[in-house]
């Protein structure tokens, strides 16, 4: 387009006299309209970029994990640009993960799973807050896996991401399962098989060094081991408790339960009054040393690490240091709005609080859980 612009100005200086004393227009007059032409020019080429551009826009995401939304060409070569992921907290605490289920020869339950790990992928965390998170199954966190006590657990790992990956299970398990030495790098695979055992709440998270870095960006997921003879039926629920370190410092600006914070002040989960609530609360927290859960107006029975049928102690506050867990059990008499939250203030200013809305309970209707499903 410069070049069009310079032979309009070299035509205007060599008949500029020419066109001014044959024709009466003046130099100044001729200067005016070589600008509109100028301009006019312009706009020409430049409009309909600007529509194109406009019609897809670019999200990008930098070394530092600054998001930028931008129309131009992005030139930051360690930046890259990152699928957007969308994640429902109210979906997820009440979503369980049964496998595929068949049976062997000799009567064992097989229970087959499938987990694709990546780590290019974004997530609004608070509006206009975004943050490069890493996933189990376009989720964070990870799918709850459940089994029953002696079932044979077979996961197929997939890594997609662009860094090494793995699979590490709480529990007991053989060495080779374990997760820690044997990372799978980009595009590889890994089948890891074991017997769901303890009974409990238990977890994995990627084992691959630096953990720290792995565990903050997301991946992680509860996995609970049910009893044979079963729980009593409740209203279940699980709840990750984790922190969002959205400037890479090291410390957390964000803390939640299932990842967005503040998510279920502004959207309490409904109950009702006398019906039985069990919550399961696995905490990931990185850079932080404890963690803590505390319920208003009521207290609750507590398992640790839910390893036995018989609670250990009845309380509305424990504290938990990373990877701590158990399960909660409560059940409310009175109707009305009640808080959870963290009792370390920080974290619930932060995002890490709750509402249980509690309605009253004219018929009680809690569904049947078929454990083993």
């Amino acid at each position: 387009m410069w070049l069009i612009n310079l032979a309009w100005a070299k035509f205007y200086i060599q008949n500029k006299n020419r066109y001014s004393v044959d024709n009466g227009i003046k130099p100044t007059k001729m200067l005016y309209i070589l600008f509109v032409i100028i301009a006019v020019s312009g706009l020409y080429f430049i409009l309909p970029g600007i529509t194109t551009a406009e019609e897809t826009p670019q999200t990008f995401l930098t070394h530092t994990g600054l998001v930028i939304k931008t129309t131009g060409e992005v030139i930051d070569p360690i930046g890259y640009n990152g699928d957007a992921l969308d994640f429902d907290p109210e979906t997820f605490m009440k979503d369980f993960d049964y496998g595929e289920v068949s049976v062997l020869e000799d009567g064992t339950t097989l229970r087959e799973f499938y987990i694709t790990a990546r780590d290019d992928q974004i997530m609004e965390v608070s509006p206009g807050v975004f943050y490069n998170v890493w996933t189990f199954n376009d989720s964070v966190p990870g799918p709850t896996i459940r089994a029953t006590e002696g079932d044979l657990v077979r996961i197929h790992f997939t890594n997609e991401g662009s860094k090494p990956h793995s699979l590490h299970f709480h529990g007991i398990h053989k060495a080779e399962m374990d997760g820690v030495f044997e990372s799978v790098g980009t595009g590889g695979k890994f089948t890891y098989e074991f017997y769901a055992e303890p009974v409990g709440l238990h977890l994995y998270h990627c084992h691959v060094h630096p953990v720290e870095e792995h565990i903050a960006h997301g991946l992680y997921g509860a996995y609970i081991v049910d009893p044979k003879e079963g729980r009593d039926s409740a209203e279940e629920f699980v709840f990750v408790l984790n922190g969002l370190d959205t400037d890479f410092d090291g410390e957390n600006n964000f803390y939640a339960a299932n990842t967005i914070p503040f998510y279920y002040q502004h959207h309490p989960i409904q109950i009702n009054t006398d019906e039985l609530i069990r919550i399961y609360v696995v905490n990931m927290v990185e850079f932080d040393p404890i963690n803590n859960f505390h319920l208003h107006a009521n207290l609750y029975e507590y398992y640790p690490t839910g390893t036995d049928t018989i609670p250990s102690f009845y309380t509305d506050m424990i504290t938990l240091s990373q990877t701590e867990r158990g399960i909660m059990e409560f059940s409310y008499q009175y109707p009305g709005s009640y808080l959870f939250h963290a009792h370390k203030v920080e974290f619930s200013e932060k995002g890490w609080v709750g509402i249980f809305q509690a309605h009253e309970n004219k018929e009680q209707k809690i569904e049947e859980v078929e454990y083993g499903r």
